[in-house]
């Protein structure tokens, strides 16, 4: 079995109403709990969109240091993630498929090193 990261950055959710996003959550949970029950989800999770709330650990210099922020001031940043196990590549495709078509927005997929 291969680990698959399904993620989207934030700025590849788009504009959106309100109404529209709060019609997307019951159809990406109901993805995320099909996934459970078909025993390939390790992980779920939406990122919280407050940077404010981001810090980063960075031992670059041989001295560990704790800096309050973002480590990187690239306009991207993640949006949430999905962790799948699952026997082929084909699969992850499948379910990131079915994610894209729940959020209404693009997923990239990417194996793991675990």
């Amino acid at each position: 079995m291969t680990h698959y990261i399904i993620y989207f950055n934030q700025q590849w959710v788009g504009d959106h109403s309100e109404e529209w996003f709060q019609s997307r959550g019951p159809l990406a949970r109901a993805v995320v709990a099909e996934m459970k029950e078909a025993g390939v989800l390790i992980f779920a999770a939406g990122v919280d969109e407050d940077l404010s709330k981001a810090f980063s650990a960075n031992n670059i210099s041989g001295e560990l240091q704790f800096i309050e922020g973002r480590y990187s001031n690239a306009p991207e940043y993640l949006g949430g993630f999905t962790v799948v196990d699952v026997s082929e590549q084909e699969s992850a495709k499948f379910w990131a498929g079915k994610l894209a078509i729940a959020c209404g927005w693009p997923q990239e997929v990417r194996p793991l090193h675990v």
